[in-house]
């Protein structure tokens, strides 16, 4: 091959990268901008399955952006969550930040320290409390660290960031659905 072939072989190649580039620069140029790709979240809302006069209400909006996937402790957004009962009598809502996201296929871990709260969990505001959710589709599936001792408050000040129980508890059909978009591997 010569030197007059090799050129007209660049020119040629580098013409029709040109025209490419000229047929999707005008599409891209006038789409809007698009906020930083979503690694992963935790969003929805969803009463959980309990008997009548027992109503616990979570709503998740947990995020992680993909410039943080190798960090699940750079997760954003909010957890609310409310449980009241008529028998013991009971009843609070609370307000947490969230601190650390982890998803596996349907499976998330979401942990946030709590911001406000009122009756029943006064005593929980600065601590962190975990939650799990397994996205079913038409019933979740519902986990929380205080299971063990009982309510919020009662967690200890140094709980780490992303622990929870399985999602042994679940959520009312028809109350609401949660969704877990899975981080990619």
């Amino acid at each position: 091959m010569n030197r007059r072939s090799t050129f007209i072989r660049a020119v040629a190649v580098g013409a029709a990268l040109l025209a490419l580039a000229g047929a999707t620069g005008p599409a891209t140029a006038s789409s809007t901008p698009h906020p930083a790709r979503e690694a992963a979240s935790l969003t929805g809302t969803a009463m959980l399955d309990r008997r009548p006069g027992d109503d616990a209400t979570v709503t998740f909006d947990a995020h992680l952006d993909a410039k943080g996937q190798t960090d699940p402790t750079t997760a954003y957004g909010t957890i609310k969550f409310s449980h009241y009962m008529e028998n013991p009598t009971f009843g609070g809502s609370a307000e947490a930040r969230v601190d650390c996201l982890l998803t596996g296929g349907k499976v998330a871990t979401v942990s946030a320290v709590i911001t406000k709260a009122d009756g029943g969990l006064k005593g929980a505001i600065g601590k962190r409390v975990g939650m799990t959710v397994h996205d079913q589709g038409k019933q979740d599936r519902f986990g929380y660290s205080w299971a063990m001792v009982g309510i919020p408050n009662d967690l200890p000040d140094d709980m780490p960031k992303c622990v929870s129980a399985a999602p042994f508890d679940r959520t009312r059909p028809g109350s609401g659905d949660l969704h877990v978009l899975p981080m990619k591997s």
